[in-house]
């Protein structure tokens, strides 16, 4: 029975989460796996799949149209909804039962697809779905924080090779994501402005950073990024919460996040990354000082033993340099 345990140290929390070890495929690449292997996110095999939380259908008057996008939750989680939140300790150790929720949102009906791939309406509607997995996950009080993210690849941590994101809801709030939202706190009763408002209007006015700019986002590579061609998609209206975006700017997100996505895949030749939602506290009014972003993270160095120990990265490609590069990628 999975649980959540805080290390007394570092503050760190981490799912101890037995029940995950029966999934085999964790010990085979996707590589290794024969291309017709049986892949239950795949039209026609809906029935190996937990029961459907959302549905994105094709237009059609047919009740029974294609499905375009699922959600449904993980048949391995990592956390369950149905276990009753108990907090206890044992001396030093802190321990929190394994309450969350772990979903799958399979992006494609097509096993090859890729993200980048989508069309501009298909990958709204798959960031549609995330917003309303948030919205709806946000009625569980037990809930503080969720994560969404995406691993593409199996460098990245894929361990099914058909495009999906997963969300993993917890009754905490992870050390690094908490220490972000008190140094944005900080920041803002220093300075009456959000450091993501006043970031963006510095890299605009600076421009060497910048990957890409649309209407209502703006891709940058972050000035002290930790890896090589790390991107960041924020919006550049102040908004702290990412299930509070309208229809358009689904839209005006998904273009970005695909343009970004295809210069990515031309310049570093379809690497392996990992896509993640970096949003607010569950339920928290609209903050003044946190901002929602999109992280983007191509897996192209793995941490060695200085990153390990210290927790600080050493980064081969400066960030103006990946940015001015990914830049000069035209054909998206």
């Amino acid at each position: 029975m999975s649980e959540l345990r805080r290390d007394p140290i570092t503050g760190r929390w981490a799912i101890i989460a037995s029940e995950r070890a029966a999934r085999t495929s964790d010990f085979v690449t996707t590589s290794a796996r024969k291309p017709d292997a049986f892949c239950p996110f795949c039209p026609g095999n809906e029935d190996a799949t937990p029961h459907e939380l959302a549905v994105v259908r094709a237009p059609s008057p047919a009740e029974d149209a294609p499905w375009v996008v699922r959600a449904f939750p993980n048949r391995f989680p990592a956390l369950r909804v149905e276990r009753e939140l108990l907090r206890t300790a044992e001396g030093l150790f802190d321990r929190v039962a394994g309450v969350g929720a772990h979903e799958v949102i399979v992006e494609t009906r097509v096993h090859e697809e890729s993200l980048a791939d989508l069309g501009i309406s298909t990958l709204a509607e798959v960031l549609r779905v995330w917003r309303e997995r948030l919205v709806d996950l946000a009625r569980d009080h037990r809930l503080t924080y969720v994560s969404v993210f995406k691993n593409h690849g199996a460098a990245a941590g894929a361990t099914l090779s058909h495009e999906h994101s997963q969300v993993l809801a917890l009754p905490t709030i992870p050390r690094d994501v908490e220490l972000e939202f008190e140094r944005t706190a900080a920041y803002f009763e220093r300075t009456e402005r959000c450091a993501s408002c006043d970031l963006i209007r510095q890299e605009v006015s600076d421009g060497a950073r910048i990957v890409y700019e649309s209407e209502g986002f703006l891709a940058l590579c972050p000035w002290a990024s930790p890896t090589p061609f790390l991107i960041w998609i924020l919006p550049k209206r102040h908004v702290s919460h990412f299930e509070t975006i309208d229809g358009d700017e689904l839209a005006n997100l998904a273009e970005t996040l695909r343009t970004t996505l295809r210069k990515v895949e031309r310049a570093l030749e379809t690497p392996a990354y990992n896509l993640s939602l970096a949003s607010g506290r569950l339920r928290e009014a609209g903050s003044p000082s946190h901002h929602w972003r999109l992280e983007l993270a191509p897996v192209l160095t793995l941490p060695g033993g200085f990153e390990r120990a210290s927790g600080c990265y050493i980064n081969p490609t400066p960030p103006e340099e990946a940015a001015a590069f990914l830049r000069g990628i035209t054909k998206t």
